[in-house]
């Protein structure tokens, strides 16, 4: 093979020390190489300016994801993601340590984003690793509001009992679109998959101070403007698997996520498939055989599988669970199927 062609990608880890994180990461992933005393975010597929991941394997090593999609181009990503994102990777990949709770949030959608002047929304799912019998999540609002009546709560101090709770349990899957208030509760390790956008309006902080004493940003206004008022349905994505089969579990224009889980190695085709697949591994240890390359891979990692593969092996050690993700393109027609458990 050419030194100069592709090959399935590893990055190594971005760590972001969160005022509400923790040390799962490092202790229950056993990814320990965190400098950070409350590691609270592990991002590890990012093309955020500023925040890009850095290619660990191969020839391409030490160059970002943004270098490497400047030169591959939709070879990487494919041609309609390339034609639609340019050189911008189009999703984020996070680990999420929720050891204390997160600030009550909203992200605009890509309609607000662009009359605010941003690239573009942030639309997100979790899909929840580990939780405690305590932990809660809040998703949208318990019952319809309007502007004013939101204000009125806020200001008179009721949020709290405006807002969706729900106790979420491993495995849960939670899609948040942009305009959907939320919060993650402590005691959660999460894996996040959203649109590259580091846009986050917080609503309320728990009161909480830093360790100067000072309270953290609020973006009342700002929030006022994106947030979707409906009351809630049921949050909680409804899904269901299969061992050594796909499941698919999230479906948006912004991505799609399948499940993944195995003990057996499992055969995919992409040949028409025209994106990118990346590969979050969720519990065990695991590996990907494409393009003439075999990379691992334990829970808590990523890796990049470049558009122009067309066959992808993935092998287990004894057991695993993997978030396969992706971009479907319609126009195109896609296809992801298994071609064999062997």
């Amino acid at each position: 093979m050419e030194e100069t062609a592709l090959y399935p990608l590893k990055f190594y880890p971005l760590f972001k020390n969160k005022i509400w994180g923790g040390n799962r990461i490092k202790d229950q992933l056993g990814i320990d190489y965190s400098p950070l005393p409350n590691c609270g975010e592990m991002w590890i597929l990012s093309g955020v300016e500023g925040n890009e991941s850095m290619v660990e394997n191969g020839f391409l090593a030490e160059n970002n994801l943004n270098e490497v999609l400047e030169i591959y181009n939709a070879d990487l990503v494919g041609e309609a993601n390339y034609a639609r994102f340019g050189d911008q990777f189009p999703i984020l990949v996070k680990i999420i340590d929720a050891n204390d709770r997160l600030s009550v949030q909203v992200h605009p959608d890509d309609e607000h984003a662009k009359a605010q002047g941003l690239d573009s929304g942030k639309t997100e799912m979790w899909y929840v690793m580990d939780s405690t019998e305590e932990s809660i999540i809040i998703d949208g609002f318990s019952k319809k509001l309007t502007k004013e009546i939101y204000q009125q709560a806020l200001n008179g101090g009721k949020l709290l009992d405006c807002l969706n709770v729900v106790r979420p349990a491993k495995g849960d899957v939670f899609f948040i679109p942009g305009g959907r208030v939320h919060a993650l509760g402590k005691g959660l390790l999460i894996a996040e998959i959203q649109q590259t956008s580091d846009t986050t309006y917080r609503i309320y902080d728990w009161d909480r101070k830093d360790d100067k004493g000072n309270s953290r940003e609020l973006h009342t206004a700002e929030a006022l403007e994106v947030l979707d008022f409906a009351k809630a349905g049921n949050v909680k994505t409804n899904y269901s698997y299969s061992k050594n089969a796909t499941s698919k579990i999230v479906e948006c224009p912004y991505f799609t996520t399948n499940l993944l889980a195995f003990d057996k190695p499992v055969k995919k085709d992409f040949a028409t498939l025209d994106s990118f697949v990346a590969y979050c591994c969720i519990e065990g240890i695991c590996a990907i055989r494409t393009l003439d390359h075999i990379v691992p891979m334990r829970a808590g990692e990523c890796i990049l599988v470049p558009a122009i593969a067309d066959i992808v092996e993935i092998f287990p050690e004894k057991e695993a669970k993997v978030l396969e993700i992706y971009i479907e393109n319609s126009e195109f027609g896609t296809r992801n199927s298994e071609v064999g458990v062997s």
